[in-house]
């Protein structure tokens, strides 16, 4: 998928609106799957974003969260954390699928599919310019700002 435009979708966002990916042209686009809200893991991650956010913003970088939760879930979230981005709920899996983060995971002994933690950053044309997968939260933010910095 590298250096391949990023087929348009659209997914209902924390705020009453949608995400449409076709409206962010001519910005940045950091999409970061997640696997839980108010999870250990996925609540470090988020404010790593939350702290790094005006510098994405600078960059000209629109940074957005998807799981699989709700949206309702994903409100309470935003608004206990105080993120400064959209959280996009995906519960049918369209974009999980497209960017093929459902993995077989192993918790606590017994198999569950769930997400894995990934990352694809989307230039201003729309274009998937790099992807992390299986990512680990320490440093993953500004890893992910300083590769924008440079596009």
């Amino acid at each position: 998928m590298i250096d391949q435009t990023v087929e348009d979708f659209s997914l209902p966002a924390t705020g009453g609106r949608a995400f449409t990916l076709s409206a962010c042209q001519g910005s940045i686009v950091v999409l970061y799957f997640y696997p839980k809200d108010s999870t250990p893991g996925c609540t470090t991650e988020a404010q790593q974003f939350r702290d790094l956010h005006a510098r994405f913003v600078a960059t000209g970088a629109i940074v957005v969260g998807v799981s699989r939760d709700s949206i309702r879930s994903h409100e309470n979230f935003k608004a206990k954390q105080d993120l400064p981005f959209d959280l996009l709920s995906d519960a049918e899996e369209l974009l999980c699928s497209r960017f093929a983060v459902i993995k077989q995971k192993s918790m606590y002994g017994k198999q569950v599919r769930g997400i894995e933690r990934s990352t694809f950053v989307i230039d201003r044309r729309g274009v998937l310019r790099r992807e992390w997968r299986g990512v680990k939260v320490a440093g993953h933010a500004q890893e992910v700002l300083d590769f924008i910095s440079q596009i």
